[in-house]
Parts: structure tokens; C-alpha cells; sequence
């Protein structure tokens, strides 16, 4: 049946800004560690409805985004039933095609699967995320002279494929993925903010 998700994003990682990896080109730091969240408004995997449901991951990218091979700790909603947990998984997994089927195959080692609470805002641009103990982080756009925010399109890489991406700052990511190696407590680093509508 298949998937339809629609939602926003939020994005951190401690890249400067802009990541370069959003263009193909190396990370700042020869390496790349982050987090990201999805909130679903409106989704339906396989005729399972996930409207209302987030899905986090944190990764760390060992050299250029599109060499692939990621670590991943991926993170389910707290409030998601067993069916909702397993549709979003097979989902992000990559297992129903589409568009994160091709983000799915960058990752080449899922190092736990988790469930946690999840806190997800945007409030006049300002982003908020909290992913468990694990990731908190807040950012907000860069604007252009007409007061909109700066867009990036046809990035080559994207995780939110066919959509303009937002290019933020955080004023604070904190990560701590001890099985990641990651142990991060950074200000002033790259975000991403950005709406999906995604099919497979």
C-alpha cells in the first residue's frame, strides 16, 4: 500500500554553516555527527495511520554524505502503538521505496533502535528539539532582506527530497550518543528546518 507522510523537519549537526555535506562536499570537521526529527501531521504507512507521531535519528557520518556508510541510533515516539513503531521503521528503513528508500541506503550500520519522548516546536521560526537524554538543540532561519527565510533547493543531498530546506544556526546542540562516540556541547553550529511531503 505503501506511505504518504507530511510533516516538518528539524535538523542539527556540527557542521558549520551551511553543511557542506547539503552540497556534496565533505563535512567541516572531516566528519560529520548528527540529529534530525520528523514530525508527522498527516502520514499513513501501509493503510497504518502515524499522523501526530515523530521519528529521530542521530547519526555519525564517517566522511562525505554521499560515500554513505552512516551509524545510525534511530528513535520512535514514545506514544507510537507496536504496528505505528514497526509501519515507521519499515519506512525509514528504506523497505517501501520512494524517497527514503534512497536516504535509507546511506546508512550502513543501525546501531540501536529506541523509544523515547520527543519534543518538537516551531514557534515564529524558532525550532526547538528534544530527542529522550540524547539530543537537545535550538535554532533558528537565516532570513533574507524581505524578511523570509534563506531557502536551499536542488541540493544534491536532501532529507527532505523535493522540498526547499531552511538554513538555520543553532543557538545550542547538545548530543550524547555514547555508542556513536558522540559526545557533543556546541553553540553557533549548522540547522535545517523545513516542511515534507514524502510518497512511496
Amino acid at each position: 500500500m505503501g506511505y504518504y507522510l507530511k510533516g516538518e523537519l528539524l535538523e542539527v549537526c556540527d557542521c558549520n554553516t551551511l553543511c557542506p555535506c547539503w552540497i556534496g562536499e565533505d563535512p567541516d570537521n572531516g566528519t560529520c555527527r548528527s540529529s534530525l526529527a520528523y514530525m508527522i501531521e498527516s502520514g499513513e504507512v501501509d493503510g497504518i495511520d502515524v499522523s501526530g507521531l515523530l521519528y529521530g535519528v542521530s547519526v555519525f557520518i564517517a566522511g562525505n554524505i554521499l560515500a554513505g556508510n552512516f551509524r545510525a541510533v534511530r528513535y520512535i515516539d514514545d506514544r507510537a502503538t507496536p504496528a505505528q513503531e514497526e509501519a515507521l521503521l519499515k519506512v525509514f528503513r528504506g523497505e517501501l521505496g520512494g524517497p527514503l528508500e534512497q536516504l535509507a541506503q546511506l546508512v550502513g550500520e543501525e546501531v540501536a533502535v529506541r523509544r523515547a519522548p520527543m519534543t518538537f516546536t516551531v514557534d515564529e521560526g524558532a525550532g526547538i528539539l528534544r530527542i529522550g537524554d540524547a539530543v537537545e538543540a535550538e535554532m533558528a532561519p537565516y532570513r533574507g532582506p524581505t524578511g523570509e527565510p534563506t531557502r536551499l533547493v536542488e541540493s544534491i543531498f536532501s532529507t527532505i527530497p523535493g522540498s526547499p530546506a531552511y538554513v538555520s544556526k543553532a543557538s545550542r546542540f547538545r548530543m550524547a550518543e555514547p555508542e556513536l562516540g558522540i559526545d557533543l556541547d556546541l553553540s553557533g553550529h549548522n540547522a535545517i528546518q523545513g516542511y515534507f511531503e514524502l510518497r512511496g
